[in-house]
């Protein structure tokens, strides 16, 4: 199968919202806890797509987008954050996502004088394992007390260059 990492301008506004609405829909909690923020990030991303296309990218298969990735480079050279990183449910361990992550790893690392990527997930998702699968270190655990504390304690990782 024909995986491809293509620009977010070629797409339509509302596909990093559905994305990630897909990606969380094994748990409704995740939809009426971060909707907003979802919504947002799309809005953003389509309202400055010079933005979208230098710091992200959608992940497609055979035609069909299955996931996204977008990344902050506003700290460099300190750090690059990396944002959100999803893939559709119907696609998920199939090592796309970690495909993706590599990918992104990749297109981040050639930032001059980068310091260390990051990231932050949380405990109860399948992303930590993506995370250390290509090499990031957990740096800082902390609880999670708050309306989201369903998905578990606060994970920061990092790799550092």
């Amino acid at each position: 199968m024909n995986l491809a990492f293509k620009k977010i301008s070629e797409f339509d506004r509302g596909i990093l919202y559905k994305l990630l609405l897909d990606g969380y829909s094994f748990d409704d909690r995740y939809r009426k806890c971060f909707e907003q923020d979802w919504i947002e990030f799309d809005n953003f991303f389509f309202d400055n797509l010079n933005i979208a296309d230098k710091c992200g990218f959608i992940t497609v298969l055979e035609d069909t987008p299955i996931g996204h990735i977008s990344w902050d480079p506003r700290n460099m050279p300190e750090y690059v954050e990396i944002g959100h990183n999803c893939i559709a449910s119907k696609y998920k361990g199939r090592g796309y996502g970690k495909r993706q992550l590599s990918e992104a790893i990749d297109r981040i690392m050639k930032y001059e004088n980068l310091q260390k990527i990051i990231v932050g997930t949380n405990s109860n998702l399948i992303a930590p394992h993506n995370y250390e699968s290509v090499g990031f270190q957990l740096v800082q655990r902390r609880d999670n007390n708050g309306d989201s504390s369903f998905s578990g304690d606060y994970l920061e990782y990092e790799i550092t260059l």
